[in-house]
């Protein structure tokens, strides 16, 4: 055996040790989607290069598992100093536009019938790579979208043509969007997903009619696998991209390719788009993502603090957050985020005191007037008791205790008086409540625990 054949086999070995120690790694589910589409490429002058079959495969390798492929690759051979990882060249020379019109970047796959896999590159949005079904927290608000979008990641058919999503903004649309082409690029590499927002296919198309070129446009979005585009309401008024787009949304049903739509607002709700457009938007599933609620903001926000490596964020700081920040997710992190920093750059630790100088701004923007309605519903949800206890005559100090702690927050948070205050505990007199007041301001003095329920109730209230 020559030389050169022992060191082509001694790569190869490398190689499948490297691959084992990854899948022992990473789980079966992780190496399936991104890792085994890896093939070896040569190994020469210290460098590995492997390649995968999509842009967007190399993008999440390179960005999730780059460092560990060249540390594990190291223990196997220490002259190895990089690893390289590339989208696979063509099979052939790709035959390409003589007009000018379109350039290459040399790295377009092309399958046997001629088809480029990669021509996202030239009409799609990059995919964010931290939006995946992993990092998207679930909960009664978009459970059914969430479900809706894991199935047609999930199946080389189509199950409902279109899936539309809408919801408000920040509230995981495109997060889901991203999440499908994801899971298809790792599922089903050789099918093409496109995913852009309506915004950018209308500049698209208004370029392909400048330039003369409207066939090569119909041709590149009406030959994908799957179509994502997303904030649909962006075309209201827009009669020819609607146009464009309706077509297009025609010629893909007929062959029988998958279409998944984001808006706003629910189809019949879209003003300023054509009848025919809305009733193609309902053929599918169509399913709303709701303002999010408090146990699904909590659960987000701890989900968020783990992956930011803050395990020791005190819970009482998370559920102020989720009590205080009601707007949208995308606000509900960037409040985290800031807290966070503000530890990590100034090195104090975390308290209800910080984190409400911190975002103060923000805070202002979610506040409203409180009530002592709210104070009631609050103070029942913290100490689990019925909302009815609030004005029942029970003495129990299960019971009692948490009536006298919204009394004494009623008196804290609003202008009403001592008698307006007892009438909104069932009729109570007004120097019940003031036994109240002094009985939980004198149970602080020496229960921390109390005091501490209090004061967080207290900020989650406050205007």
């Amino acid at each position: 055996m020559s030389d050169s054949s022992e060191a082509a086999q001694d790569v190869e070995s490398q190689w499948r040790r490297v691959r084992t120690r990854l899948r022992s790694e990473v789980g079966d589910a992780a190496f399936n989607s991104w890792l085994k589409p890896l093939s070896l490429m040569r190994m020469e002058d210290g460098e590995v290069e492997l390649a995968v079959p999509t842009r967007f495969m190399r993008d999440w390798v390179v960005s999730h598992y780059a460092d560990r492929l060249r540390s594990l690759w190291s223990d196997e051979s220490p002259s190895v100093r990089a690893v390289n990882v590339r989208i696979n060249p063509p099979a052939k020379p790709a035959a390409r536009p003589t007009d000018g019109s379109e350039e290459t970047d040399g790295s377009d796959d092309r399958t046997g019938g001629g088809r480029p896999r990669e021509r996202e590159l030239d009409i799609g949005a990059p995919l964010d790579p931290r939006f995946t079904f992993e990092n998207f927290i679930v909960g009664k608000p978009n459970e059914l979208a969430f479900a809706a979008a894991q199935r047609v990641g999930d199946v080389a058919t189509v199950p409902f043509n279109p899936l539309f999503l809408y919801g408000g903004v920040g509230l995981g649309k495109t997060h889901l969007m991203h999440a499908i082409a994801w899971h298809i690029h790792g599922k089903f590499p050789n099918r093409e997903v496109v995913y852009l927002s309506a915004e950018k296919f209308m500049y698209q198309f208004i370029r392909a009619l400048r330039f003369k070129n409207v066939m090569a446009f119909k041709e590149q979005f009406r030959s994908v696998d799957v179509l994502m585009i997303d904030d649909v309401q962006f075309i209201a008024g827009k009669d020819t991209t609607q146009e464009e787009l309706f077509h297009t949304f025609n010629a893909l049903v007929d062959r029988n390719r998958q279409i998944v739509i984001s808006g706003d607002r629910s189809p019949s709700d879209l003003d300023g788009i054509e009848e025919r457009m809305k009733s193609r938007l309902v053929w599918g599933l169509v399913a709303d993502i709701h303002a999010t609620d408090y146990e699904l903001r909590l659960g987000i926000l701890q989900s968020k603090a783990e992956q930011a490596g803050a395990r020791n964020v005190p819970i009482r700081i998370l559920e102020f957050l989720a009590h205080r920040i009601t707007s949208n997710v995308r606000e509900l992190e960037g409040a985290l985020n800031r807290v966070l920093a503000y530890s990590n750059l100034v090195g104090r630790p975390i308290t209800l005191e910080t984190t409400q100088d911190v975002l103060r701004d923000l805070l202002r923007a979610n506040d409203r007037r409180v009530t002592i309605d709210d104070i009631q519903k609050r103070v029942a949800e913290h100490f689990n008791i019925r909302l009815a206890d609030m004005h029942s005559a029970r003495r129990a100090r299960a019971v009692a205790r948490p009536r006298q702690v919204a009394m004494y927050l009623a008196k804290q948070l609003t202008s009403r008086s001592l008698p307006e205050i007892g009438r909104k505990f069932g009729g109570r007199d007004h120097t019940t409540v003031m036994h109240a007041v002094r009985r939980i301001d004198e149970l602080m003095q020496n229960d921390s625990a109390l005091s501490e329920d209090v004061e967080l109730l207290r900020r989650m209230l406050e205007v």
